[in-house]
């Protein structure tokens, strides 16, 4: 049976190109969508009206009161949004919202359909067994992103559109300002808005949150202070002293940072944000992935895949949409040629998949400046059978592959070759960094993909070439410099802190590790805390070991000051500064002359390591190797800590 619409199709807007209603509720008994505008509350008083019409025609009795509360029970929110529509799930009975996206398939495109509750576990949990968490309604991902969002969510209910809806629990959210606003309107007008806000304060949705709520208020003005007074009953003069008392005892309520409403304004800006996101019982503070630490919070954009059904390999049909239309930048945004191929590889390499998604990090995790080369990271969650846990990888395609080598106007040959050397070179490094005591993840791979050339050498436009990728397992902890201030506060937390960032600043400034620009890479997201299970330092990984081996000749008291950076961005957070320092130069120390004491034993095995590979004085790993270990050799390493310590810089 077809879907049948009462009112328009669910994203048709009006001449000025407002939408002509935001909401929608699909009623999966009947397959009936009801568009009408409203609410949701209306829309299911418009079904009854509807079906109960409907059988009177068939010579029928009306429903049921059962009938109609089955019926309801089994209905699904929906609400347009910037040209999508988006399914409101019950948690509970995520049956229903897969049941409804089968069924608005039928009339909108799939990319088109997604899920809110982005932040409840089942209804991830959902979609993810499904391969598709693309389809979850993304959060906005930056400040513009998110201003636009609180401007989207303004709406009416049959009057003024003076509400922030928060499209998750339902509730709509009327500010002072608008409140304040409604002064001047003509009388009838005020009465009409009053009897709206007041009515609906004092009633309940399907998820029991109240269909109008107050904005930021402290709790001493809600409901019951409307429900003292009765607009529809006053005069114009009684109507004005009664709005006056209702905007008067609203304003006392709420902090004066939220009496405007003001985007601009970071306060108001996330209360509003936190508002129309979360939940009363769930911060959106919460991470919204599985065990991803907080820095990866907003920052993925989850692509289209596939999905296993009985070990067979079905890609997404959002893939055949985009062949038929390549020039659709939404369609290619979502449509990752090499998310498919990632895909690909997974399944051939582990074979017993139940699901996967794809995503790709969006804006760097690493507050370094950018620079030329490759720089694109994606992130898998791969769920193989009888393991209960989902495997999460990070994947890091190479800075210089062939492509990047042939936009240098180098022939084939050579850029195949320097690409391959390059993939044995950030090998290579890896393991003189482990060698010289620097933390790294235990396990990494490299892999290879084929993906076509599209670039400013026409003559190999649509060459087939190879990409290689680094692969490692996802370390669950948080960015040393995306640790939150609060977390300082503790003595004990803050000293420990500052000893293991000082035992992995040693091996970083052995090894040279500089950006391009001659600044130091240290602290600026790739080390990652790890805590024990009191919430305690217990461990700093270096998740990546970009330029390392970058300097191999400069004296290491020329890099004290970055060094000390990391100490005094941190002393105004700490309670106790003086041993916060000591902890950072005391671990510094000690893992520097442990480091030192290994290399003096064992030099043959050090300096020998890599004398199998290409020795040539510009930029060989063997001979950056070789000149690392005389400069750590030489390095007095109390002059060094001194060097540090006389560029900590005490707050005053």
């Amino acid at each position: 049976m077809a879907l049948r619409i009462i009112g328009e199709h669910p994203l048709a807007r009006r001449p000025d190109g407002r939408l002509v209603s935001r909401v929608a509720t699909l009623f999966l008994r009947d397959r009936l969508l009801i568009t009408l505008p409203g609410i949701h509350a209306t829309q299911r008083l418009a079904y009854v009206q509807t079906v109960n019409a409907d059988r009177r025609e068939a010579g029928l009795a009306p429903l049921s009161a059962q009938e109609e509360q089955h019926a309801w029970e089994n209905s699904v929110d929906l609400i347009a949004e910037n040209g999508h529509l988006l399914i409101r799930p019950d948690p509970a009975r995520m049956d229903l919202a897969l049941e409804a996206d089968e069924a608005l398939q039928e009339l909108i495109s799939k990319r088109r359909i997604r899920f809110l509750n982005i932040l409840d576990e089942r209804v991830r949990q959902a979609v993810t067994e499904k391969g598709e968490l693309w389809r979850i309604s993304p959060l906005p991902q930056s400040v513009d992103e998110i201003k636009a969002m609180i401007g989207r969510s303004r709406i009416a209910i049959a009057q003024r559109p003076i509400y922030y809806y928060n499209m998750i629990t339902g509730q709509r959210f009327v500010t002072f300002e608008e409140f304040d606003r409604l002064g001047a309107l003509d009388a009838e007008a005020l009465r009409r808005q009053l009897e709206e806000i007041r009515d609906y304060a004092q009633r309940p949705n399907r998820r029991g949150y109240p269909e109008v709520s107050f904005f930021m208020t402290d709790g001493s003005f809600g409901p019951r202070d409307l429900a003292a007074g009765d607009p529809a009953a006053a005069d114009e003069a009684a109507l004005r002293r009664l709005y006056e008392q209702w905007r008067d005892r609203f304003r006392a309520a709420v902090p004066p940072p939220f009496r405007r409403d003001d985007p601009d304004a970071a306060p108001w800006r996330c209360a509003m944000f936190s508002a129309l996101v979360s939940r009363r019982d769930e911060p959106v503070s919460e991470e919204i992935l599985r065990g991803l630490s907080p820095e990866f919070f907003l920052q993925i954009r989850w692509l289209a895949g596939g999905r296993i059904e009985r070990g067979e390999i079905l890609f997404d049909p959002v893939f055949e949409e985009f062949e038929a239309r390549p020039d659709d930048p939404e369609l290619r945004a979502l449509c990752d040629p090499n998310a498919k191929r990632l895909f690909f590889n997974f399944i051939r390499e582990f074979g017993d998949v139940e699901y996967l998604n794809i995503g790709r990090v969006v804006t760097s995790l690493s507050s370094r400046p950018s620079a030329s080369g490759r720089r694109d990271v994606y992130i898998a969650e791969i769920k193989l059978s009888g393991v209960p846990r989902p495997l999460v990888r990070i994947i890091r395609f190479l800075k210089w592959g062939i492509r990047e080598h042939l936009e240098e106007q180098k022939d084939l040959l050579r850029s195949i070759i320097e690409a391959e050397e390059y993939a044995e070179y950030i090998l290579d490094r890896r393991l003189g960094c482990r060698q010289l005591g620097m933390n790294l993840p235990s396990r990494i791979t490299m892999h290879k993909i084929a993906e076509r050339y599209h670039g400013s050498r026409k003559e190999f436009e649509g060459q087939l070439l190879w990409a290689t990728y680094a692969e490692r397992d996802y370390i669950r902890g948080i960015a040393t410099d995306k640790l939150p201030a609060a977390r300082l506060a503790a003595p004990e937390f803050a000293v420990r802190f500052a000893a293991l960032l000082g035992e992995a600043a040693a091996p970083s400034i052995i090894v040279g590790r500089l950006h391009l620009n001659g600044t130091v890479l240290f602290d600026d997201g790739d080390e990652v805390l790890l805590e024990d299970e009191q919430g305690l330092p217990a461990a700093i990984v270096v998740a990546d070991h970009t330029g390392t081996f970058s300097d191999y000749q400069t004296e290491l008291t020329a890099f004290a000051e970055g060094y000390a950076g990391p100490v005094n961005r941190r002393l105004a957070l700490v309670p106790d500064p003086a041993a916060f320092v000591e902890a950072y130069l005391a671990g510094f120390r000690q893992r520097f002359a442990d480091v030192q004491d290994e290399f003096r034993r064992r030099r043959r095995a050090f300096v020998t390591l890599f004398r199998h590979g290409q020795y040539a004085q510009e930029g060989a790993f063997a001979y950056r190797w070789e000149r690392v270990l005389e400069r750590l050799d030489r390095t007095d390493v109390d002059r060094l800590v001194e060097a540090v310590r006389r560029q900590i810089r005490w707050p005053s």
